[in-house]
C-alpha cells in the first residue's frame, strides 16, 4: 500500500520480453522483476550453503545461485536443491560436465559462460541435459572472459563484442530448439555494461538478467549498482537482477529491493523515508532509523513510514506515507496515520509504539488482501 498517487511521469514502460520459468519463478513477460543473489560458501558444505540460501530467501531473494566448480559441489547440490525454499541456479565455471551433473541434481537453471564452457558440441550436451531435466539456461556473457576470436576482432571488450557473443550463443540454443533461456552481458564498468545491455535489449526478446559485475564493497558497490542498474531499469530494461557486492548475500538482496522500490518496480517490506538530521531534530533520527530498520525487517507487507526530525518537512512527508512520526521538540512528536495527525507521542516511547503501529497496520493490510483474493 502507498498513499503516493500514480503520475504519468512516474510510469516505467518495461521492454516486452518472452517469459521463461526458473523453477517456479517466472522471469520476463509481465512477471515482477525478480531479485537474485549468490552464495559464497564452499558449495560442498551443504549445511553452510543452505543456511546462506535460507537467509537470502528470508530477506526476499526469489532465486539463489550456487557455484558448482567441481564434482563434490554438484554432488552436494542435490541436497541443497531439495531443501532450498527458492529455485537454485547452478553456476558453471569451465567444465561442461558440471552443468550436466547440476541438471541431474535438480538445478532450476544452469548459468553458463560461452567464453568458458567449451566447444559447440559440449554446449549441445549441456542443452540436452537441461531439456531432459527441465532446466532453463542463463547465457552469462562477461567482459572479462570474452572468446578469443571476438577479442581479436574488436581489439578489446566492447558492447559490440559482448552482444555478438551473446547472440552467437543464443543461436546455438535456438538451433537446438531450446528457448528456455535468459541472458546477461555484465561488465564492471558501468558505461560498458549499460551500453551492452541497451544494444542487447534491441537485438533479442529474451529475458534479460541485469548486473554490474564485481561492483565492489558494500558502499561503493551499492552506488555503482544503483547507477548502472537504475539507469537500465528506468529505461524499462531488465527482468531479473543481481547486485554483486563484496558483502553478505543478504545485503545484495536488500540493495536489490531498494533499487527496485525506489523506481516503483517492486514493493516489499517497510520503506522508511527519513531525513539526514540536523540541529533542528527533536530526537536522534539516525539512531532511531537504524533501530527501526532492524526491528521492522520481518515485515514483508509493503508499507511506507516517514521518520522526520522536525516540523519543516515532517508534516508534508507524513501526508504521503502510511505512518509517520515528526519531531516537535520538548521531548515529543506527532504521529500521523494515513497522512493525518493522529496523536502525540513521547520520544522515549517512539520506537516501541511505531513498531506496534506498523505490525498492526501490516496485519490489517494482509487481512484485507486475503479477503480480496479469497
Amino acid at each position: 500500500m502507498s498513499l503516493n498517487p500514480i503520475r504519468p511521469w512516474r510510469n516505467i514502460e518495461r521492454r516486452k520480453s518472452r517469459q521463461i520459468m526458473v523453477g517456479r519463478v517466472p522471469v520476463g513477460g509481465d512477471a515482477p522483476i525478480s531479485v537474485q543473489t549468490m552464495t559464497n560458501t564452499d558449495s560442498s558444505d551443504v549445511k553452510a550453503t543452505l543456511a546462506q540460501v535460507i537467509a537470502a530467501a528470508e530477506a526476499g531473494a526469489d532465486i539463489v545461485r550456487v557455484s558448482t566448480p567441481d564434482e563434490s559441489s554438484t554432488r552436494a547440490l542435490r541436497e541443497i536443491v531439495r531443501e532450498s525454499p527458492v529455485p537454485i541456479v547452478a553456476d558453471i565455471h569451465f567444465h561442461y560436465r558440471r552443468a550436466i551433473e547440476a541438471a541431474e541434481a535438480g538445478a532450476a537453471c544452469l548459468r553458463i559462460n560461452p567464453g568458458n564452457i567449451g566447444s559447440t558440441d559440449r554446449v549441445r550436451e549441456v542443452i540436452k541435459a537441461a531439456r531432459d531435466h527441465g532446466c532453463s539456461i542463463r547465457i552469462g556473457v562477461n567482459a572479462g572472459s570474452l572468446e578469443r576470436h571476438l577479442l581479436d576482432k574488436y581489439g578489446e571488450p566492447c558492447p559490440d563484442a559482448m552482444v555478438e557473443s551473446g547472440l552467437d550463443h543464443i543461436k546455438i540454443l535456438q538451433d537446438n530448439d531450446f528457448h528456455e533461456f535468459k541472458i546477461s552481458v555484465k561488465a564492471s564498468d558501468v558505461f560498458l555494461a549499460a551500453a551492452a545491455y541497451q544494444q542487447l535489449a534491441e537485438a533479442t526478446d529474451a529475458p534479460i538478467h541485469l548486473g554490474i559485475t564485481e561492483a565492489g564493497g558494500f558502499v561503493s558497490g551499492t552506488v555503482k549498482s544503483a547507477v548502472g542498474l537504475g539507469n537500465l531499469l528506468w529505461a524499462g530494461i531488465g527482468d531479473t537482477i543481481r547486485v554483486s557486492l563484496s558483502a553478505d548475500p543478504v545485503q545484495e538482496v536488500k540493495v536489490g529491493y531498494e533499487i527496485l522500490k525506489s523506481l516503483g518496480l517492486r514493493t516489499r517490506g517497510v520503506q522508511i523515508i527519513s531525513c539526514p538530521s540536523c540541529a533542528r531534530q527533536g530526537f536522534d533520527v539516525i539512531k532511531t532509523v537504524e533501530i527501526l530498520e532492524e526491528r521492522l525487517s520481518h515485515i514483508k507487507t509493503p508499507m511506507s513510514l516517514s521518520i522526520i526530525g522536525c516540523v519543516v518537512n515532517g508534516p508534508g512527508e507524513a501526508l504521503m506515507t502510511d505512518i509517520g512520526f515528526t519531531g516537535g521538540g520538548a521531548g515529543s512528536g506527532m504521529v500521523y496515520m494515513a497522512g493525518k495527525q493522529d496523536h502525540k507521542l513521547s520520544n522515549e516511547r517512539m520506537v516501541d509504539h511505531i513498531v506496534e503501529l506498523v505490525e498492526k497496520r501490516a496485519a490489517e493490510i494482509d487481512a484485507q488482501n486475503a479477503a480480496t483474493t479469497g
